[in-house]
């Protein structure tokens, strides 16, 4: 049994993989226990890595070091990666709004950290810890404590403790402030899903198919290509059934519209109007009755899985003219968007293809269609990024007030170049589909390792620091997480005039917090919540590790 004993309580390589893997187990079990219907999940890896850290059990600190920085560039490039598609859509529209009042809740919680540290003397980089906890955010966590030993050359153990600490009651305060909200509010859920029907603008923009009757004569005579620049709209006319001879055929741009012709229209309700205007009746002949007239015709879903169909547009293809088919809709992430000449193709997206057996054969040659290469891994594209963001975290500059050079880091300098890679990345033939479990694997396989590696070098001191004087932490954490929610919610409330379920996703969001995206979604019975905290989550998640290493730079 003495290699055994050595094993467990010695050193080298063996001991630290057995270490690491036995707190990553360990809880990720301890994760799926429910208290009051709240789980701290992954947390819980944190909490067994300062139990054994606080029995003694560690891994060698160079190791140690190396695993947790590795671990949390892992975890915060998936993030980026995640959140890039959509990180600058979601300044759109309503996404102003919600982004501007999510980016608040983030100030005022760097507000009410920056008080509470001028008013107690509490040292910064402690506070930043408590910060982090207390909004529940793991990558601020593992920016301020690789900020503050690049500024120092030393660690503090602190900043992973005050995160230990403030972080069970950060969870719950969340989740108590939505409660809070219902009951101040007075919510009735029954009149929200009314309201929400009545001012759902993503309803709009969802692709429909509708039958139009020709009956315009400036359009009479004209092909499609002079209808689409004269109709300046997103839409796709997928099919034509031709009045004077009975012939149903998919439209090429050089196809002629006649008086009494039937077109299957594909646009979004917003555009139906002006379309039927400009082209004739909207007749009632469903997507049914249609596919009777299909005899020579099929539709069919193609995934695009060649590397050179990536980032071209629709029109640059010329598939009309060279396959005779018709691309009607793109379905990407889930969503059906209007097959428009200039949309861009994305390695993953379905395309729905209308045409002849034959020529949909040869379309699928051309784009791919091959689920095989769809799930393996693009990791070329994730390397590059992971090398390229460590490099741009590297570059020191300097900002007006702060003594020393500030860096973005090894948190930051991923983020960015993940963000921006898997947004433009297809515009130069870069490849960055990544199907979303091998993201959620590469995600969570990180953030195991990192909490695991500060749980364990956290662990020594916890239960002393705690004892003597620790304690108030959780009470300032108790104040960091709830003032900025509330002052915030009531101004999204009774200012911003926003929808119950919308708020509740916003704060979710905004403190970048899963366990309160999950109660607010079973609250909600819709997916509302769920697309406003998509939507402010990629700048939150920004900002919260850009701000946690200001303060460290800024007041250490």
């Amino acid at each position: 049994m003495d290699w055994l004993i050595e094993l467990i309580s010695g050193s080298g390589i063996a001991h630290s993989i057995l270490i690491l893997a036995l707190v990553i187990a360990v809880g990720l079990l301890l994760g799926k226990i429910k208290i009051f219907g709240i789980s701290l999940g992954t947390t819980w890896i944190l909490f067994f890595g300062i139990f054994l850290g606080h029995l003694g059990l560690h891994i060698e600190p160079e190791l140690l070091h190396f695993l947790k920085e590795f671990g949390l560039i892992l975890f915060i490039f998936s993030i980026g990666m995640q959140v890039g598609p959509s990180f600058f859509s979601s300044f759109k529209q309503g996404g102003i709004t919600l982004n501007l009042l999510a980016s608040g809740v983030v100030l005022l919680g760097v507000t009410v950290t920056v008080v509470i540290h001028l008013i107690t003397g509490l040292p910064i980089a402690t506070m930043v810890g408590i910060l982090s906890g207390a909004v529940t955010n793991t990558p601020g966590l593992g920016a301020a404590q690789q900020t503050f030993t690049d500024a120092t050359g030393t660690t503090d153990p602190s900043i992973a403790t005050a995160y230990a600490v403030a972080y069970p009651l950060g969870v719950v305060g969340i989740i108590l402030s939505l409660l809070l909200f219902r009951s101040l509010f007075r919510i009735n859920l029954a009149q929200e899903n009314s309201k929400l029907d009545e001012m759902n603008d993503s309803k709009q923009t969802e692709a429909h198919m509708f039958t139009l009757s020709v009956l315009n004569p400036a359009i009479m005579g004209k092909n499609i290509r002079e209808i689409k620049k004269l109709i300046d709209r997103e839409f796709v006319i997928s099919r034509v059934l031709h009045a004077h001879n009975g012939q149903l055929v998919v439209p090429q741009t050089e196809t002629r519209l006649n008086e009494g012709d039937r077109l299957l229209v594909v646009s979004n309700l917003k555009n139906i109007d002006v379309i039927e205007a400009l082209i004739g009746q909207r007749i009632d002949m469903n997507r049914e009755e249609w596919k009777k007239l299909d005899s020579q015709l099929v539709s069919r879903r193609i995934s695009i899985t060649r590397s050179a169909i990536n980032g071209r547009s629709i029109g640059s293809l010329r598939l009309r003219n060279l396959f005779g088919v018709n691309i009607t809709r793109v379905n990407r992430a889930g969503v059906d968007l209007i097959a428009d000449s200039r949309l861009a193709l994305q390695l993953g997206d379905r395309v729905t293809v209308v045409g002849s057996e034959e020529a949909i054969a040869n379309v699928e040659k051309f784009l791919g269609n091959s689920l095989k290469r769809l799930r393996e891994p693009n990791l070329i594209s994730i390397f590059i990024g992971i090398a390229l963001g460590v490099l741009v975290g590297s570059i020191p500059f300097m900002i007006p007030g702060i003594p020393q050079p500030v860096k973005l880091g090894l948190a930051g300098g991923p983020l960015i170049i993940a963000i921006l890679i898997s947004k433009f990345g297809p515009r130069y033939k870069l490849v960055t589909y990544t199907t979303m479990s091998a993201n959620l694997m590469l995600r969570e396989i990180g953030i195991a390792i990192f909490l695991a590696c500060v749980g364990l070098g956290a662990g020594g001191n916890f239960v002393e620091t705690v004892v003597n004087g620790g304690y108030i932490w959780v009470g300032y954490g108790v104040i960091i997480t709830l003032l900025p929610l509330l002052i915030i919610g009531v101004i999204g409330r009774k200012i911003c005039k926003l929808n119950f379920f919308t708020l509740m996703g916003l704060i979710a969001g905004s403190m970048t917090d899963p366990p309160a995206l999950a109660y607010a979604n079973a609250s909600a019975g819709n997916d509302v919540p769920a697309v406003s905290y998509a939507t402010v989550y990629p700048l939150t998640m920004f900002l919260r590790v850009i701000t946690a290493q200001l303060l460290i730079l800024i007041f250490l």
